[in-house]
């Protein structure tokens, strides 16, 4: 103590300042004598009652803020008169106000501050529609809200899972009103949502998450995985793996299969039948890619286009045509060089680019790059876009056959070292097919409370994990549908490298609907569904990321 005394500024006595001003306020309630207060507050006979005081806003005691008129001691509350009511509360105000027309709610809401704002309300579109756009990106999570409960989804009995499984298997169409009475007394209801959970799986490996396979290595480091260091066992895996693709590929063509994902642990194929997505052919997206890969595949005779970069190109085209002139006649540069030696900048194709200059007049005014600078900036505009979604690939026709030989052969699809070494790429359908595993997406139903204006009101969320695929997605909602009443809301959590498969196609062909429909009625999909997923994509490169129904009409935010 000595050695702490001899400290200077330092006091045994010191107490926190909360402590502080708690004692100081008790001690001031306690000195207030409530007799005299409350005479002191009384009004006079015949006066009208003193308004409730408004909430003391907590920051204006400090000492440069400007003074009350009225003197009061600070930390006081005005006493309440003695007869009068209490001062109601915020939300018994404004339901009161409310209750009395349009008048008292504008009167309330001048009054009243809005102390509980939402958080974070998505913008979303103002034009609702009975139908949301098709997203072929493939979901991690789903969380529904709604006001009211998710019961009819909880403890499905024996019997209505085996019926939802049998309806899957036989591809059953089920049909609901547009509003269930009693939701959880539904058995249809109960077992078309079981229905609307499956999917298939190959390989099936019940200790490893075989979705997402892109940055899944730390999910998966530590698992056993007796094929890492073993050659055969690799080669079996591959062998049953190409044999499961294949079938995949050929239920595809013959329109038995709407669609399926190839999922490996560098990018993800997306291969869709004839007729979806606006397009009369068979189609092929890839995301992401890297050069090698797109060299590899042209060394193939694999065609394929870039479409966001061919989008790039055509608007930049565009807005150079507009400025041609005015440069070239305008621009003090023309014939010069730079003062550093360095080249002019090249075009992404070739010297090809160049023959607008040709029809200027001004060829041999400015100084064209030679072939090595082309090709060196081509190749560096290659790189760059590497990983990106820019560097989708989509692939038509009879070249989606030869992408089926080139992955099935190509060593670099499965992973040489780390947590995912010799493992087959993951595959996804909403159907069955060879060696394939049928799965369930898992659901589960969560009650809370949450903060609306002025008080708290029950929210009932039923969340869905796991690989959900765009036919599920939109079953679920036909079920939310009828279920709640055309009321409710999801937040959607997109697989990032899977957002770009949204891109369109060329619409220079219009499709029969109901050719389509009839085509791919066989498919395995209820046909307002195959009737969603026909339509030509319109998210571009973004995906849903909420999704809102009300009055049975959607909004929706990508």
């Amino acid at each position: 103590m000595a050695a702490a005394a001899a400290v200077p500024g330092y006091s045994p006595g010191f107490k926190k300042p909360p402590a502080m001003l708690r004692l100081k306020r008790k001690r001031q309630r306690r000195s207030e004598p409530p007799a005299a207060a409350a005479a002191a507050a009384a009004p006079p006979c015949g006066a009208a009652p003193r308004p409730p005081p408004a909430r003391r806003n907590p920051f204006s005691c400090l000492d440069n803020a400007p003074r009350a008129a009225e003197p009061r001691e600070r930390g006081r509350r005005e006493p309440r008169a003695a007869g009068s009511p209490p001062a109601a509360p915020l939300w018994q105000v404004s339901a009161s106000a409310a209750g009395g027309g349009p008048a008292g709610r504008a009167e309330a809401a001048a009054a009243v501050p809005d102390l509980h704002l939402p958080v974070l309300v998505p913008d979303i579109p103002s034009s609702p529609r009975n139908e949301f756009p098709a997203d072929w990106s493939i979901k991690t999570r789903l969380l529904c809200m709604s006001s009211q409960p998710f019961t009819w989804a909880e403890h499905l009995k024996a019997q209505e899972e085996a019926q939802g499984f049998a309806q899957h298997c036989r591809a059953t169409e089920t049909n609901l009103p547009q509003c269930v009475q009693e939701p959880k007394m539904s058995t249809e209801l109960r077992c078309a949502f079981q229905q609307s959970l499956i999917y298939w799986l190959h390989p099936s490996l019940p200790w490893l998450q075989l979705f997402p396979r892109i940055g899944a290595d730390r999910k998966i480091v530590g698992k056993a995985s007796p094929w890492s260091q073993d050659e055969a066992l690799q080669q079996v895996l591959m062998s049953e793996w190409s044999v499961s693709f294949t079938s995949l590929y050929n239920l595809l063509k013959a329109k038995l299969c709407p669609y399926f994902y190839v999922c490996t642990y560098q990018f993800t194929v997306l291969f869709r039948a004839a007729g979806l997505a606006g397009s009369d052919v068979i189609t092929a997206v890839i995301s992401p890619t890297t050069r090698g890969l797109r060299e590899a595949m042209r060394n193939e005779g694999i065609e394929f286009s870039l479409p966001l970069v061919e989008e790039s190109r055509i608007r930049k085209q565009k807005n150079s045509e507009m400025n041609l002139e005015t440069e070239v006649v305008h621009s003090p540069e023309v014939g010069k060089s730079t003062e550093d030696g360095e080249e002019p900048a090249a075009s992404d194709d070739d010297e090809e680019s160049f023959s607008w200059l040709e029809e200027m007049g001004v060829q041999d005014k400015v100084k064209k790059p030679d072939a090595i600078s082309i090709k060196l900036r081509k190749e560096k505009n290659e790189v760059q876009m590497d990983h990106k979604p820019e560097s989708v690939a989509l692939v038509k026709g009879t070249n989606t056959f030869t992408l089926l030989n080139f992955l099935i052969n190509c060593k670099s699809l499965v992973a040489a070292a780390g947590p995912q070494a010799g493992l087959p790429p993951t595959l996804l359908s909403p159907i069955a097919f060879r060696g394939a595993t049928m799965q369930t997406l898992k659901a589960r139903s969560i009650n809370a409370k949450a903060r609306a204006y002025l008080s708290y009101e029950d929210i009932f969320s039923l969340e869905i994990v796991g690989p959900v695929m765009p036919h599920s997605l939109h079953s679920l909602t036909m079920l939310l549908k009828s279920a709640q009443r055309g009321a409710f809301s999801a937040i959607l959590y997109t697989h990032e490298p899977t957002a770009v498969f949204n891109i369109g196609l060329d619409a220079s062909t219009a499709l029969n609907k109901e050719a389509v429909c009839k085509d791919l009625s066989k498919c395995g999909l209820h046909p307002k569904t195959l009737e969603q997923l026909s339509q030509f994509s319109t998210l571009g490169k973004s995906s849903i990321r909420f999704l809102e129904m009300k009055d049975y009409a959607y909004t929706w935010k990508s």
